[in-house]
């Protein structure tokens, strides 16, 4: 039993780290075949309760002393989360004249908790994994508030948008998965351990069965669409980058947590906006898209900013290690 956990472990570590290609490439198969994968969209909320249920099974409670030993660092983040992302999307739905489905779509990306995909991009670009897992933590549980008041003052100038039917959805799909996982974590967290590195695997074939039908149903309005959406999408999750990197300097935060606090705000919940956009936008078709499509682009942005910043980490300590060699 230890050997198969092992072998599934170490396929779990592949999955994770080249998601952004495994979701490529079954969007590729979604899109020739739409039958295997279209009846996918009638169980989005599920897969993303799963997702949710596995982020809260990770989460111990002495992750929470990170909210308060590193109040400065988590406050940064959660306030840039919910400040540049709504924001550059509602900018960039205006400036580009999005029609009214594809901007609701956007800001609703924009309005979303940071993703459990970011706690992953950080740890390969050597930042702080810690933070990182700990502005998940915050901004996941102020979703159910924040997501559905955010959306409702900036889309709603595009669509008619329900309050309290989104705070209820993201409550079912976000806050009731994730306090579950952490109270099945807290009572039996032993046995968790043993099953613990299964948790990535089974997420990752959770968001790339939403994506995969969220293509499959949309493949012909891709076509017609579809790069209008990714340079959108691929702008919004560079300023958000970006931005949240610059915020980070201007505090003077620590390179490494600089890394979490920019990853944390570039990278949404993706899958939330598209559960949001078809449960509650089922008129607005095209609002699941920027969605589907953010969830592939922002796991290969990712990866080559982690790239990056890894190898800016790698520098400073060969650089600080040939200062100690001098002084020595």
């Amino acid at each position: 039993m230890k050997n198969i956990l092992n072998k599934i472990g170490k396929v779990s570590s592949f999955a994770s780290r080249y998601i952004g290609i495994i979701i490529i490439a079954f969007s590729c198969l979604a899109f020739f075949w739409r039958d295997g994968f279209a009846w996918m969209t009638n169980y989005t909320s599920v897969f993303l309760g799963v997702i949710m249920f596995g982020m809260g099974l990770t989460i111990r409670m002495n992750d929470f002393k990170v909210v308060f030993s590193r109040p400065k660092e988590v406050i940064i983040g959660a306030v840039a989360q919910y400040t540049i992302m709504p924001l550059a999307a509602w900018v960039l739905c205006k400036v580009m004249h999005l029609p009214a489905d594809l901007a609701l779509g956007v800001i609703l990306v924009g309005c979303c908790p940071g993703g459990t995909a970011s706690n992953v991009i950080t740890y390969i670009a050597g930042g702080d994994v810690a933070l990182s897992v700990g502005m998940t933590i915050v901004s996941t549980l102020a979703a159910p508030l924040m997501t559905p008041f955010l959306v409702y003052v900036l889309a709603g100038a595009w669509v008619e948008v329900s309050f309290w039917a989104m705070v209820l959805s993201v409550i079912k799909v976000i806050l009731v998965p994730v306090l579950l996982g952490i109270l099945l974590r807290s009572l039996a967290g032993e046995h968790v351990d043993k099953v613990s590195d299964v948790m990535p695997l089974i997420s990752v074939i959770a968001i790339v069965m939403i994506i995969g039908g969220i293509v499959a149903v949309n493949a012909e309005k891709i076509l017609s669409c579809g790069v209008l959406v990714l340079v959108v999408v691929a702008i919004h999750n560079f300023f958000g980058m970006m931005l949240g990197l610059l915020v980070a300097k201007i505090f003077h935060v620590e390179y490494s947590r600089t890394t979490a606090i920019a990853i944390e705000v570039g990278m949404q919940n993706s899958g939330l906006a598209v559960s949001l956009a078809a449960a509650n936008f089922a008129g607005n078709p095209l609002a699941t898209l920027p969605g589907a499509i953010f969830s592939v682009w922002h796991n290969i942005s990712g990866s080559i900013f982690a790239s990056i910043r890894r190898s800016g980490a790698e520098r400073r300590e060969k650089a600080v290690g040939s200062r100690k060699i001098d002084f020595v």
